[in-house]
């Protein structure tokens, strides 16, 4: 079991007098950054205020480097990169690095400006860069992580046991099944889904127990409906967008997952929980999520889906608080020195 500092971090206050540091989140929307930068701003323990990012054109056309006067790329973008200045601005995605630099630099680099994942742009400019081993980018301003940054944390998960009853009568055991999609290195094809539908039917049948199954966007309406008919009849539980998402008592709830190879984030998520991750492979790949399905392998917490539901332990990742403490520290050194403390 991970010890208490990998949920949440230590408390680093400048004085009792002092105002909460504040961070914004830059995101492109999609629900795997958003998840990642309010992830990694929420483990700092400051005050988090989230800032979407809606790219418009010509800027949407052009790659980031190429952007010209940047404040105005995102749609209301003299209103949202306005002072006041946050202590903290996290960016995830290249469409998000440009504009966290420009807080920093029209802050006068009072703002520490992080990003997830290599921006491919201003990389000499950000205070720190939190980028996943598979990734190819070091150096002295890089904190490595071996998943995503995510916002599972104990905390959460027993507020979700709370907000979701419910889900304490489904039969035991509770397997949780993460489906995303097709995207520039998978492809998750309608007979695909159907395979994994009969695999989970099998799995019912011979093992017990129930299935609480959420897909993402990438999964599709034909998907979903696929999914939905295949499991009808069984101890199976599908949220098809409506309501609140239950997206976080999946995950407490659950006793194991099965998680699609397509998406880095949803195995980080499931991997905080510290319960054992199936994963299902896809037809496709690239070399970086062959490096990240490898280094979860090799770390004991993710084993291929093999037809049955295996149990096994590890020590669940602590990246997220790890990279939130050092980005806390970054803050109030800067605060220190400018006040001469």
């Amino acid at each position: 079991m991970a010890s208490e500092s990998a949920f949440a971090p230590a408390p680093l206050p400048l004085c009792a007098c002092a105002p909460s540091p504040v961070a914004w989140v830059l995101h492109d929307g999609k629900a795997g950054m958003r998840s990642q930068a309010l992830g990694l701003a929420e483990a700092t323990g400051f005050a988090v205020v989230e800032k979407p990012l809606f790219i418009r054109f010509p800027w949407s056309l052009l790659p980031p480097q190429l952007w010209f006067l940047p404040r105005f790329a995102a749609a209301g973008g003299r209103r949202l990169l306005a002072p006041p200045w946050p202590d903290l601005v996290v960016a995830c995605g290249r469409n998000a690095a440009l504009p966290a630099l420009l807080v920093r630099r029209l802050s006068g680099a009072r703002t520490v400006a992080a990003q997830i994942q290599d921006p491919r742009v201003g990389r000499g400019e950000f205070d720190l860069m939190v980028v996943p081993e598979h990734d190819r980018l070091r150096g002295p301003r890089v904190i490595l992580t071996r998943g995503a940054t995510h916002r599972v944390t104990r905390k959460r998960l027993e507020e979700a046991k709370a907000r979701f009853p419910a889900l304490a009568a489904m039969p035991r055991p509770v397997l949780s099944v993460l489906i995303g999609g097709s995207n520039r290195s998978y492809r998750l094809s309608l007979a695909k889904l159907a395979e994994i539908a009969e695999a989970l039917a099998a799995v019912l049948r011979t093992e017990g127990g129930s299935v609480l199954l959420t897909p993402s966007r990438r999964t599709g309406e034909a998907g979903l409906a696929l999914l939905r008919e295949r499991l009808r009849g069984l101890p199976a539980e599908i949220w098809e967008g409506k309501g609140e998402n239950p997206y976080f008592g999946y995950l407490a709830f659950a006793d194991a997952f099965l998680v699609t190879a397509d998406s880095v984030s949803m195995v980080s998520e499931a991997a905080a929980t510290g319960k054992p991750v199936h994963i299902i492979d896809l037809p496709g790949g690239n070399g970086k999520f062959a490096r990240f399905h490898e280094a979860f392998r090799k770390a004991g917490i993710t084993r291929p889906f093999a037809g049955r539901i295996e149990s096994w332990s590890y020590p669940i990742p602590d990246d997220t608080a790890r990279a939130g403490e050092r980005l806390r520290a970054l803050v109030f050194e800067g605060a220190l020195r400018r006040t001469g403390a």
